[in-house]
């Protein structure tokens, strides 16, 4: 995805400085650290609280608690980042997954592969557009404890489904295929498609289904979101239309077939598309 390589300008511009941002320096035990730590030292690394216009707030999914997203606003355009990890050497780093290509204010990347009730430390990275560099404090966050979310009890059956038929590709790297590859980290985006983006998959046989999820794609502008959903099975008859936004929208239902389309009934126009839209069995 394009914003990966701007995630490589928050990592690398400070290792070409000197300056180990992914390093344990700070205070563990009490999660907030002392400031800039060793990053205070450069002048070329500024404090992330200078640019920050919000309290950094993280949630966590309903149906896949692996995961974590985090919102923050900033002042000003910036590229930015996450690293987090269980201990205060982090190991992993997380980008918003807007493809605009360049910095916005609007910044909520999502945190995968985080285990039940542990804690995480993490800290933010940002790139302004004149090359300033804005380093957080180092922070915690604990992650809910196993079973504490009310993850669907059905397997999604759309992972690994042929794409029969898609309304567009925004480019091979937001292709439909990433809509049912299981990943929260990929995304399908149409061409400006807005209300008339749909896809279709082939789930190779007859299958009785008890329910259909979509989690839209968003921009940090708030456009692509879509906000209800129709499936349309075999070509047939229509359920729906369902409500969608943010996060992941489940819907039930009962019928029996191989091919699905999603179809964007309403949205917030411009690139809509999905994160993942998921298929829900018995099984």
């Amino acid at each position: 995805m394009l914003l990966l390589a701007a995630a490589a300008i928050v990592v690398l511009v400070p290792v070409i400085a000197g300056i180990a941002l992914l390093g344990g320096d700070d205070d563990a035990d009490s999660g907030t650290g002392d400031g800039m730590g060793a990053a205070a030292a450069s002048g070329d690394v500024r404090d992330f609280a200078d640019i920050q216009a919000s309290d950094v707030v993280i949630t966590f999914d309903d149906a896949d608690p692996s995961s974590g997203l985090l919102e923050v606003t900033t002042s000003i355009d910036v590229v930015c980042a996450v690293a987090y990890g269980p201990t205060g050497d982090y190991g992993f780093l997380a980008t918003d997954t807007d493809m605009a290509g360049g910095g916005h204010i609007d910044h909520h990347p999502t945190m995968l592969g985080l285990e039940p009730d542990t804690t995480y430390f993490y800290r933010l990275q940002g790139v302004g557009p004149d090359g300033a560099i804005y380093v957080s404090e180092q922070m915690t966050f604990r992650t809910p404890a196993a079973g504490g979310a009310a993850a669907p009890a059905r397997a999604n059956l759309a992972i690994g489904a042929a794409i029969v038929d898609v309304s567009s590709e925004f480019s091979a790297s937001f292709a439909a295929a990433n809509a049912v590859d299981g990943s929260l980290a990929s995304e399908w985006s149409s061409r400006g498609d807005g209300d008339d983006a749909y896809v279709t998959i082939d789930l190779g046989a007859e299958t009785d289904v008890t329910g259909v999820g979509f989690r839209t794609r968003e921009m940090s502008d708030g456009t692509s979101i879509t906000t209800s959903f129709t499936v349309t099975v075999d070509g047939a008859e229509t359920f729906g239309p369902f409500e969608a936004g943010p996060g992941l929208a489940v819907a039930d239902v009962a019928f029996t077939g191989r091919t699905i389309r999603f179809d964007v009934e309403t949205s917030t126009g411009g690139n809509t598309g999905a994160v993942e839209i998921e298929v829900y069995g018995a099984g």
